[in-house]
């Protein structure tokens, strides 16, 4: 499944039906929500049914494309679905008991309810709204791929502007050339990440750099009267910012994961605890800034475009045991030079990396163990038994 994003340019009064939309959506949501806390143990067809329901009961929510309505009720299920999910994980802390939304900012369509031009340029909402015709402003080209394969059309509201997404039923898959390279990464607030050979990207701190003209557009917001057309402007000038912040922080994620991704065949990564580690108030905006998971994930998805390896290994003890001898050494977060009585002396944050490197090693060993040699070959991708044996020379658990 891909994603293709284009902006949608049309009237204010085209906006302002996009909007209705929107609350309609959220209504159908909210309203499906309260059947299941009112009637727990319903299934995603009872919702289904319940929409229909709704559309009799409510001239205006009948005016939604029913499969929108389902759609709608769909996140409701989820929302449920991913709350019994943590409850039986056990995860810590709150479990996401769904909650009824305020401020949605998109409808969902499935296969109905909308139409593209014959040019593929324009995008038609057809169902009781009548949006009408809006251009798409993008660089992509929906003319490789045939009507069928787009099984999802997303509308978002944004502070600059609405947007249409296009998710299109296709897997996507790149053929690159072996490098038989193997890296160990270290993510941290010095540097972005320092990887085992001791090379470091340096860390873009995109929220730091724009502190100064946000903290200025929020005062300007906080000078305005409540309701005025004034702060509202204020109000979106600022969401602009935040969206721009954003934005970076994202290319800059995409970009360093697929440069990692590309000039390597394995890639091991700590699997950290971002969550947990926020609850430090004094590195929490830093922390936040250096968007750690969203590049884990861009790190996980462009290994299954490529075909290559990426492991995520525990970070325990990785930044207290030595890459040499295995000594634990143990050091404040102030010390960042690892010193061993073997005579090793790094970096901290890269002999970290190589301790990272060594445990991904080792955990696609006992992999390869366990699945075997024919089924990880079955891929189709880089060939792990070589890998891991040409890297630490033995094949154990």
């Amino acid at each position: 499944m891909i994603v293709l994003e284009f902006k949608l340019k049309g009237k204010p009064q085209q906006y302002q039906i996009i909007d209705d939309m929107i609350r309609t959506a959220q209504f159908v949501r909210n309203k499906a929500l309260r059947y299941w806390i009112d009637n727990q143990g319903v299934k995603l067809v009872d919702l289904y049914k319940q929409c229909a329901i709704m559309a009799k009961e409510f001239d205006w929510a009948g005016r939604l494309n029913s499969m929108a309505r389902q759609a709608s009720a769909e996140r409701a299920i989820f929302a449920v679905q991913r709350f019994f999910s943590n409850c039986q994980a056990k995860k810590p802390g709150k479990k996401g008991y769904p909650q009824f939304k305020k401020h949605t900012r998109s409808v969902e369509y499935k296969t109905s309810g909308w139409k593209l031009s014959t040019d593929k340029r324009c995008l038609t909402f057809t169902d009781g709204f009548a949006a009408g015709t809006f251009r798409l402003l993008g660089s992509r080209d929906l003319h490789f791929y045939a009507p069928s394969e787009i099984k999802r059309v997303r509308v978002v509201r944004r502070a600059d502007g609405y947007y249409t997404q296009f998710c299109i039923n296709v897997a996507r898959t790149e053929e690159v050339i072996p490098t038989g390279i193997t890296v160990g990464l270290d993510v941290g607030l010095n540097h972005f990440y320092t990887d085992s050979t001791g090379e470091t990207v340096s860390n873009p701190r995109h929220l730091r750099k724009s502190e100064k003209a946000l903290k200025r557009l929020q005062k300007r917001v906080s000078r305005k009267k409540k309701g005025s057309n004034n702060r509202k402007k204020a109000i979106n000038k600022l969401g602009r910012k935040h969206l721009k912040v954003s934005r970076q922080r994202k290319d800059f994620a995409i970009k360093t994961a697929l440069c990692v991704v590309k000039s390597n065949d394995f890639v091991a990564y700590e699997n950290l605890q971002v969550k947990n580690m926020m609850k430090n108030h004094k590195l929490a905006k830093s922390i936040s800034d250096a968007a750690w998971s969203q590049f884990a994930q861009w790190l996980q998805y462009f290994g299954k475009v490529y075909g290559k390896i990426v492991v995520a290994v525990a970070p325990q003890y990785t930044y207290v045991n030595c890459s040499t001898c295995g000594n634990t050494v143990k050091k404040s977060l102030s010390v960042r030079t690892h010193v061993c009585l073997c005579g090793t002396v790094l970096d901290r944050d890269h002999n970290a990396a190589l301790n990272i490197l060594a445990l991904g090693l080792r955990q696609a060993a006992i992999n390869l163990n366990t699945v075997g040699h024919t089924e990880i070959n079955a891929w189709g991708q880089t060939d792990l038994y070589s890998l891991v044996v040409t890297s630490t020379g033995k094949l154990t658990d």
